[in-house]
């Protein structure tokens, strides 16, 4: 707290030229927000800065992606690491003062570091220390703080109920937060749609720091940030959400099938079928590069891996029915409960404690990674994927995941909440490649374009659709600390088709200045 409360103070006597060559108003900004929280809830304790004996530690706890993690970034002025409300509206209402940006943190797992980084003065509003979760079993319903994670959240629910469980993500590092207001989707989502169409209400923070809730911030905002991107609109303090049910016994599986047994042949057969089996199961297919039967040589093996909400006899006859070419065996499916199928998507070896879900951050990161998506509306055909396999033998690790749709996800309209990637979809793709070598970075990023470009002509156009949670700055940013009209309309085409125009109406009426903004954002109507 001294270190603090010093360099407070050095900061904010510095001459005005020296401060317009360093941080401007930065020391008003830390002495701000001291005066705006009370001694009950003193943000020093929260407050970090670059001389601050912590301050890379905090730094690195929440940021997953190597490409973008540098601490000794000269515009950070600060995290705030938010242990009461009243830290964030003081840091918005000193923030929007002073002309600083704010980036907003609550697992780190945005693929372009954007909630971590800027190009002008910003302050990290890191909110993982809000991680409160009340269960209501009789309701089937919660309250979670956003800086919860998925496997806080789980678990507090698993202790509640074996028959409830949340229709969220697979990750359980992922940060509750912007899971939630990105559309996040999990293995549910066939049979009961993804995150948001299960919020009921959700406490925000608006740029003039008033705590809004469903009924004072209206319906209209109310829809934008269920899944259109809350850090346009507001800094999101909790969600209310729905449960949904379970049975007290679920079946998972994973099959892995390569090249050379003729996997082609059966993902095909997947993309026929897939999208069409009954809406409890869901059955991925996470294409990936691997070691070949020869030394030095690689190959393309499948993993399949599915979840059923229900027993392995129904699973097998399904499989056996639909997609016999897997040749699913009795002894490929586990039974276990709900928390433990969380364990099973993290890769976690059967009977691993679940405590490990409680495990928030990995350390700091290591990797670097280049993530894309795409949707696809009809079958690739196998001459299209046999060119998507040769070129993903060019990386050294590369994968996909292809995650069907189908079920619910056809009934529920594509304007319904802000998330627009519903009905004819078969399926979302996630391209990834890592590596750990800095200078092979520049190679594996002109891979990840060559893999995109070769996979155009087989997912959908005009727009080429992508999902906002796995960001991809390539499809148009503005790294300038301003909006960009032109490069905010073609990324925003992509993440929400029809609903963009809605979403800036929404912005420009509730965030006139514009003060929540990154390289994404949603522009205001004006800017266009």
């Amino acid at each position: 707290m001294n270190e603090i409360v010093s360099v407070l103070f050095l900061v904010m006597f510095v001459s005005d030229s020296d401060a317009k060559l360093t941080k401007p108003n930065c020391g008003y900004f830390l002495g701000c927000i001291c005066s705006r929280t009370s001694p009950e809830n003193p943000i020093t304790e929260a407050l970090y800065t670059h001389e601050n004996s912590t301050f890379v530690s905090s730094y690195l706890s929440y940021t997953h992606n190597k490409r973008y993690s540098n601490p000794n970034n000269t515009n950070l002025i600060a995290i705030i690491a938010a242990k009461h409300e009243s830290h964030v509206q003081a840091t918005v209402v000193c923030a929007k003062s002073y002309g600083i940006q704010i980036r907003i943190r609550s697992g780190g797992h945005d693929f372009e570091g954007v909630s971590y980084n800027s190009y002008v003065p910003f302050v990290i509003l890191d909110m993982h220390n809000l991680r409160s979760i009340t269960v209501d079993v009789a309701n089937k319903k919660a309250w979670v703080q956003t800086g919860a994670t998925l496997g806080d959240l789980n678990t507090k629910i698993a202790e509640a109920s074996k028959t409830l469980a949340f229709a969220g993500g697979f990750w359980s590092t992922l940060g509750v937060g912007g899971h939630i207001s990105g559309g996040g989707y999990g293995n549910m989502i066939r049979k009961y749609g993804i995150s948001v169409d299960h919020v009921n209400d959700a406490q925000l923070v608006d740029s003039s720091g008033k705590i809004l809730n469903r009924v004072s911030m209206g319906e209209d905002l109310f829809w934008a940030i269920r899944g259109g991107d809350g850090a346009s609109f507001g800094v999101i303090l909790a969600w209310n959400i729905n449960l949904v049910e379970i049975p007290e016994t679920l079946t998972v599986f994973k099959v892995n099938k390569t090249l050379e047994q003729g996997v082609t042949d059966v993902l095909y057969k997947w993309q026929l079928v897939s999208s069409k089996l009954p809406e409890e199961l869901f059955l991925r297919a996470a294409p990936q590069t691997t070691d070949g039967a020869k030394s030095g040589e690689k190959t393309i093996a499948v993993n399949f891996y599915a979840q059923f909400l229900g027993s392995a006899e129904i699973l097998m006859a399904i499989i056996n029915n639909n997609l016999p070419e897997l040749g699913l065996k009795r002894e490929d499916c586990y039974e276990m409960s709900w928390l433990n199928t969380t364990m099973f998507w993290m890769n976690y070896p059967v009977g691993t404690p679940t405590r490990v879900l409680l495990n928030r951050t990995s350390g700091p990161p290591r990797a670097f990674y280049k993530c894309k998506s795409d949707y696809v509306k009809k079958p690739i055909p196998k001459e299209g994927m046999e060119k998507i396999w040769k070129t993903m033998l060019k990386f050294n690790n590369a994968f996909m995941e292809w995650n069907p749709y189908g079920g619910v996800m056809d009934l529920i309209p594509a304007n319904a909440t802000a998330f627009p990637h519903r009905k004819g979809n078969l399926f979302k793709i996630l391209y990834a490649a890592s590596w750990t070598d800095a200078n092979a970075t520049n190679a594996n990023l002109g891979l990840m374009k060559e893999l995109y470009d070769v996979a155009e002509p087989y997912v959908s156009s005009n727009p080429r659709e992508a999902f906002l949670n796995y960001r991809d700055i390539d499809i148009g940013s503005s790294p300038n600390g301003e909006t960009n009209c032109e490069e905010a309309k073609i990324c925003g085409s992509k993440y929400f088709l029809g609903n963009l125009k809605r979403l800036m109406e929404i912005k420009t009426k509730y965030d006139p200045d514009n003060f929540f903004k990154y390289e994404q954002s949603i522009p205001l109507v004006h800017a266009m």
